[in-house]
């Protein structure tokens, strides 16, 4: 007998950050990013200031709980809003009945070999300082790829840090490209950005404008998922 589902027509589960600030447009976390249904799990012990942690104290055992919540009720495939979880991909992919998207950053092996020679991909990210070794070893990516973080004493950290909604749009605009051309002019080679953060995401097309090459986003990659989940029927029989 088949499972019985709360969920009917939802392929796609969102494992959500315990977090405050506001979720713009283009943010995972705002359900009208979305041209089809999602449905949201918060992980209650995921807060902000724990997530650039996860190589000390894990959150692993939260998350699949909440994952096989999510599945239990009807979804096809799981994703979440904190690129950070790349290091749990294959432990969340073992333990889960559906497909796991955990992070943007499964992008970077494939947008790399999208680009020519003598150019690379670099990744834009919430914390520079961290995101290195196990978060990139667990998802493909070489130790050498150009990563660089909005500046930990910016108005972007603070808004998801301390869910400080007084910070504008415009403001959070402003950080994340001065901090794209920070990686152009540091890394000239690159040819093409991957955001790890989710929350970059409203910001990709002013990133893209600017800098004039291509940004892969969490959007994208759950755009991509969603449509293997649910691909598209072209004719009838």
């Amino acid at each position: 007998m088949p499972a019985q589902k709360t969920y009917y027509g939802v392929s796609i589960g969102i494992l959500m950050v315990n977090s405050t600030f506001r979720r713009y447009l283009g943010d995972i976390g705002n359900a009208e990013t979305w041209s089809f249904p999602v449905q949201y799990k918060i992980v209650h012990d995921a807060v902000p200031t724990r997530m650039t942690d996860l190589h000390n104290a894990s959150l692993l055992e939260p998350f699949k709980r909440a994952a096989d919540e999510l599945i239990a009720a009807g979804v096809d495939g799981i994703t979440t809003t904190c690129g950070f979880l790349s290091i749990y991909q294959k432990e969340l992919a073992d333990h889960c009945s559906v497909p796991v998207a955990t992070s943007s950053l499964l992008q970077v092996p494939m947008v790399e070999r999208m680009l020519p020679t003598g150019k690379r991909v670099g990744i834009l990210t919430y914390n520079g300082d961290v995101l290195n070794g196990p978060y990139l070893e667990a998802v493909g990516i070489s130790q050498d790829t150009p990563v660089i973080g909005v500046p930990q004493d910016s108005n972007f950290v603070r808004w998801i840090k301390e869910g400080d909604n007084s910070v504008t749009f415009d403001t959070l605009r402003r950080e994340v490209v001065a901090a794209a051309e920070t990686m152009i002019e540091r890394h000239p080679d690159v040819g093409a950005i991957v955001s790890e953060c989710t929350n970059l995401a409203p910001f990709t097309y002013d990133i893209s404008k600017r800098l004039g090459i291509p940004v892969y986003d969490t959007v994208a990659m759950v755009n991509l998922f969603h449509a293997s989940l649910r691909p598209r029927r072209y004719q009838n029989d």
